[in-house]
């Protein structure tokens, strides 16, 4: 692609783009990788330069007195790829920055071209697929850096460092250390933590109806149907969606059954005529779906495949850095014209001419601002491969063949078909009573309606390729409920009657599809950061999975009370919404950053009360604990305290609570339950024949343990003897004899030949053999009373393993299977900060909701591709100095 006299430096984000790049590139191109982001404003005082530590600035990285003026240093892994790349900088004529096409690749360019300082000539080149077409055409169109762009990502980093920085330390000192505070993700938790709170005061309504199997003859195809009683005494039956939140009807002449009326209501009714009303049948028309955009692609891999949207976007960017799908972080759903002559012949090749329509089909986003990408997510190249041609497996196979269907369903026929709504009156054979449980009003009549739908798809059009999946229990397009054909005045018999009791449920709490599809309603973040979101906001204890649904933990609501309180501007959802326009605005160079980050800061004219800074510095008086108590009723408060979340009656009692019970379970019923609990106080075990002392179980701070009671008289130097209970134990079942095995700890197992005492004993890690300051660690707990010297002293005759090599040496706890990303085997093993999951090269920490048990090779393969998206450890070195950068003046 380049003249021989002319060498050319081109830079991408990852060594896999890098090489994907250099196989189309050729001679005369040097494609090396800035792995990510390459500075950034320090994360802690040790990166902040000696020159500025002593400005008040320093700590945030933002010079906030100087026009919001960022602090830039590079990051010490991150230091030997600057130094490469300038080295490779002196032997070439030209430098291309090739990084992605949104605000955070524009941002990376510009943050290499300052830090690079090049003299060479400088282009930006952009494609959003990697093949050869579309890197040959980028060569040849390259383009100068956004400016605006840049100043867009750069003030959206800005206003997530105050943010951050500044409401974060308010949550460490009334609520709980090391806990974190952000622009978007405050607002995510508080959505979950709303919906929890509808949870927590909803009331269940019964109600019931009767479902009639009806007999059309044996003529007729299907010969029987189902049908629901809707109406008695022309007053229509209470369904679910007439109950309101507390379980009161929204409607009138409503007419709510209960179980026993709706019972003996069906034996009358087994004795009707029944007769066919009325007949209304509709076309059916179904257009496909727009080809996927970021948040479709999430939404609908997690419905679909299971996946979170880290994993879903971590194999995403794989698949679009291998040259497989266009690039991955869009909000657009258009579609190039060589991509829809592609996905057309495909069609017509596969599915046959009738399934093609007659104009290809062109799509608009409608979200604000679309025009960061300018192409859906699609196969790569003008012609598409299928899933069997690409070679793929796992993971990767998966989602690029819910790329391909989704795309050429895109361009397919709409679906063609009839709905039919049928009714049928039943005459009984002599009038019926039943009682209305909503007014006690006792409703006579001879007659009652039934209702039937369904629908019958004539044409499968797009479906014959895709069907798209939905959150909650409504059917999708392809569902068919089949009736016969019939007609009014048809007479029908009623085969069964049955009468069914249901109850109204609670909203559905948030998963990752439906957050997501939240998030983008309410216009808040960007559809490129929802997976980071959500993998903070469970990162931090904020937000657990029960299955696939999102729970807030009581520490999100004592957080999201906080904000709500003092900071309600801030988590308010149209606030957050209306920023991230402001910053699309920045991006399109209609708004200045510097005033959007003073008014953020300072406050807008007229209204300085609302500044971030006023704000935090004018709080006045929060009352902690307040802030952290929850009232159940009767004197009992659930409580967030520094080492969990417990509860307290008015008599001082506690119990602690559950981490993974979901806050709407932990009723005033269950809690009276836990306090009741022996595991809630001191149990007396017995007493030490020895001594004489009494000897009780207690539930502490680091889990449950013995000691014995000294007496009152007893010197203040006194210490009474511990011991933790074996992970077997509980307190309730403990015996004296457990008790004083424990209490007798450590165990001294023999003098080896050296002379060296060996004890056994349980520390934090587990049970272990001690010599002199040799240790080594035991199979199990129950060796620590069987273990003998002889087999201590073969313990100690084997080489000491440490770290990795230990790990290695033990054999695994359980065998999950091939990882679907690569095919490697996972297994769970156990390390020295707890049981983990890896497939040899990755390893990834079990999460405390997560345990060995339970664990199985779906939640592993996401733990690992979790791990995987974060990358490589940073290096850690000893050096202390950081160089920085200040941000050069960028003007268009």
């Amino acid at each position: 692609m380049a003249t021989a006299s002319k060498r050319r430096l081109v830079i991408v984000e990852s060594p896999t783009k890098a090489v994907s790049l250099a196989k189309f590139l050729g001679a005369g191109y040097v494609v090396e990788s800035s792995r990510g982001h390459v500075r950034d404003l320090p994360t802690g005082a040790a990166e902040v330069p000696a020159k500025y530590k002593g400005e008040k600035w320093a700590r945030t990285g933002v010079n906030i007195e100087a026009d919001f003026e960022p602090l830039y240093v590079v990051a010490a892994d991150k230091k030997a790829t600057i130094r490469d790349l300038k080295a490779k900088l002196k032997d070439v004529d030209e430098l291309l920055l090739a990084t992605d096409e949104d605000r955070e690749g524009e941002a990376i360019a510009w943050h290499l071209l300052d830090e690079l300082k090049p003299k060479v000539p400088v282009k930006r080149m952009v494609f959003h697929e990697i093949t050869p077409e579309a890197i040959l055409e980028a060569v040849q169109n390259t383009r100068e850096l956004d400016t605006d762009l840049v100043d867009a990502q750069e003030t959206r980093r800005i206003l997530d460092r105050l943010y951050g920085y500044e409401v974060s330390p308010v949550l460490w000192k009334k609520v709980m250390p090391k806990l974190s505070a952000g622009r978007v993700q405050s607002v995510a938790t508080r959505l979950v933590v709303d919906r929890e709170r509808e949870r927590i005061a909803f009331r269940a309504a019964a109600y019931a109806d009767i479902e009639a199997v009806l007999d059309a003859g044996e003529d007729a195809e299907p010969r029987t149907f189902t049908a629901r009683l809707t109406t008695f005494d022309s007053r229509r039956i209470a369904s679910g969606r007439d109950f309101d939140a507390t379980g009161g009807l929204t409607g009138k002449d409503l007419l709510q059954l209960s179980l026993e009326s709706a019972q003996s209501l069906a034996d009358l009714l087994a004795g009707a005529s029944y007769a066919v009303g009325s007949v209304e049948a509709k076309g059916y028309t179904r257009r496909p779906y727009p080809p996927f955009r970021t948040t479709t692609l999430q939404q609908e891999a997690g419905r679909k495949l299971g996946f979170s949207a880290q994993r879903t976007m971590s194999v995403a960017q794989d698949l679009y850095e291998r040259g497989f799908i266009t690039y991955m972080r869009t909000d657009s759903v258009t579609l190039s014209t060589t991509a829809i002559a592609a996905a057309r012949d495909q069609v017509k090749q596969l599915f046959g001419g009738q399934f093609l329509p007659a104009q290809p089909r062109v799509y608009t986003s409608k979200v604000k601002n679309a025009q960061e990408a300018h192409e859906a997510i699609r196969p790569a190249g003008e012609h598409f491969r299928t899933p069997q041609q690409t070679g793929l497996h796992g993971d990767h196979l998966r989602l690029y063949e819910l790329v391909w269907k989704r795309t050429i369903a895109s361009q397919m026929k709409d679906a063609e078909g009839e709905t039919v709504s049928v009714r049928i009156g039943a005459t009984l054979p002599e009038r019926a009573s039943v009682t209305d449980v909503a007014t006690g009003e006792v409703v006579e009549s001879g007659r009652a309606t039934f209702s039937a739908s369904g629908r019958t798809i004539t044409f499968l059009g797009f479906l014959k390729a895709y069907v798209e999946s939905v959150d909650d229990d409504e059917s999708s397009d392809d569902a068919q409920a089949r009736l016969p054909q019939l007609a009014s005045g048809q007479r029908v018999d009623a085969e069964r009657l049955t009468a069914l009791a249901h109850e109204t449920r609670p909203p559905a709490r948030y998963t990752e599809p439906s957050l997501v599809a939240k998030l983008e309603e309410l216009e808040i973040g960007r559809p490129s950061t929802y997976a980071a979101i959500i993998r903070t906001i469970t990162s931090r204890d904020y937000v657990f999975k029960k299955g696939s649904a999102l729970v807030p933990t009581w520490l999100a609501f004592a957080v999201t009370r906080l904000l709500e309180e003092h900071f309600s501007k801030l988590v308010d959802y149209k606030f957050t919404a209306e920023m991230e326009e402001t910053l699309d605005e920045i991006a399109s160079g209609d708004v200045a950053r510097v005033g959007v980050l003073r008014d953020f800061y300072f406050g807008p004219d007229g209204a300085p009360h609302e500044g971030l800074e006023r704000l935090v510095n004018e709080l006045g008086e929060i009352d902690a604990r307040a802030l952290s108590t929850f009232p159940l009723g009767d004197g009992i408060d659930v409580r967030v305290g520094r080492y969990g979340t417990y509860i307290e009656d008015a008599e001082g009692r506690r119990a602690n609570v559950d981490p993974e019970l979901p806050p709407d379970e932990l009723t005033l019923e269950h809690a009276r339950e836990l306090l009741s609990r022996p595991a809630a106080e001191e149990r007396e075990v017995g007493t030490d024949p020895g001594t004489g002392l009494a000897i009780v179980a207690k539930a502490g701070r680091y889990g449950p343990y013995v000691t014995e009671v000294l007496p009152d008289d007893a010197p203040k130097s006194a210490r009474p003897r511990t011991g933790s209970l074996f992970a077997s134990m509980s307190i309730d079942t403990l015996t004296l004899e457990d008790a004083l095995k424990l209490l007798s700890l450590p165990r001294v197992v023999g003098t080896a030949a050296d002379g060296e005492e060996i004890t056994a004993q349980n520390g934090r890690y587990g049970p272990y053999l001690k010599k002199g300051t040799d240790s080594r660690s035991l199979a199990g707990e129950d060796q620590i009373f069987d273990i003998t010297l002889a087999e201590a002293e073969a313990i100690y005759a084997q080489p000491k393993t440490r770290g990795r090599a230990a790990a290695a040496s033990a054999g695994p706890l359980r065998e999950l299977g091939a990882d679907p990303a690569n095919g490697k085997p996972v297994v769970i093993k156990d390390g020295r900060f707890g049981p983990y999951v890896t497939d040899g090269e990755t390893n990834a920490t079990l999460r405390r909701t997560d345990s060995v048990e339970a664990m199985t090779l779906e939640r592993a393969a996401e733990l690992l591709a979790e791990k995987r998206a974060k990358g490589p450890a940073p290096k850690r070195t000893t050096r202390r100095t950081t160089a920085a950068k200040k941000t050069t003046t960028r003007k268009k």
